[in-house]
């Protein structure tokens, strides 16, 4: 009995292949990866807040440059923009939702960092030899900040943030990452305009399958059958 069970089961297995085969399946989701996520400024009134209050805006982010997104909120989002270095710290605060566009890569150029020296005059009524009439401190640039028609930046300045009136010379290039981005999505797209839909089973697989499904519990009955006669007993 255990032989014929066998065998039968080693005839069903083709038929379990064939079913699986014919079956439509759905493409398994790719696993994406942990990663920072960061999202780009994309409006030119796009302002770094110090609180959830769109009075506070301490200076505008620059344009096409990005922010890493520590909480994503439909009004508001937890920022952090710039990184600890030499020169430079990284500042956290909020940035509004509707001025970001969200990405899924690591831009290879987040945020824009400049460095300028700033000069500072002393009035040189003293005079007299071995007194300063200039100092000069080199400002690391985070953002412009204009008030009525002046312009100036927000920096890191000696250790301290604050406000210097903006060089005529510096200007903030533009970050060309999210406009190749969309452009290759662009181009990766499909040519046609109408989306592919799984058409499913064709009417063949579907008459195959059904006759395969009432085959299924005929052979599993003659496997689980008991046997008519009862068992010898020499005794």
């Amino acid at each position: 009995m255990i032989a014929m069970k066998k065998l039968i089961l080693s005839a069903l297995m083709p038929f379990f292949i064939i079913l699986y085969t014919l079956l439509p399946c759905s493409t398994p989701l790719r696993a994406r990866a942990l990663t920072d996520e960061y999202a780009c400024i994309t409006s030119t009134s796009a302002y770094f807040y110090a609180s959830k209050d769109l009075k506070r805006g301490v200076f505008l982010l620059p344009e096409t440059y990005y922010v890493k997104i520590l909480e994503q909120g439909s009004e508001f989002c937890k920022i952090e923009y710039q990184a600890d270095t030499e020169t430079t710290q990284k500042l956290t605060g909020y940035a509004r939702t509707d001025a970001l566009a969200f990405v899924d890569y690591t831009p290879k150029t987040p945020y824009f960092s400049t460095l300028f020296e700033a000069t500072y005059t002393i009035d040189g009524s003293i005079g007299g030899e071995g007194f300063l009439d200039e100092i000069r401190l080199t400002c690391a640039y985070y953002g412009d900040f204009e008030v009525g028609s002046t312009s100036y930046c927000y920096v890191l300045r000696g250790g301290e943030f604050g406000y210097v009136p903006k060089p005529d010379k510096l200007s903030v290039p533009k970050n060309t990452e999210y406009a190749e981005w969309l452009a290759s999505k662009e181009t990766d797209a499909p040519v046609s305009a109408t989306p592919k839909t799984d058409e499913g089973a064709s009417p063949a697989q579907i008459a195959i399958i059904i006759a395969l499904c009432l085959l299924v519990p005929v052979l599993s009955a003659l496997i689980i059958r008991q046997p008519k006669n009862e068992p010898y007993d020499e005794e």
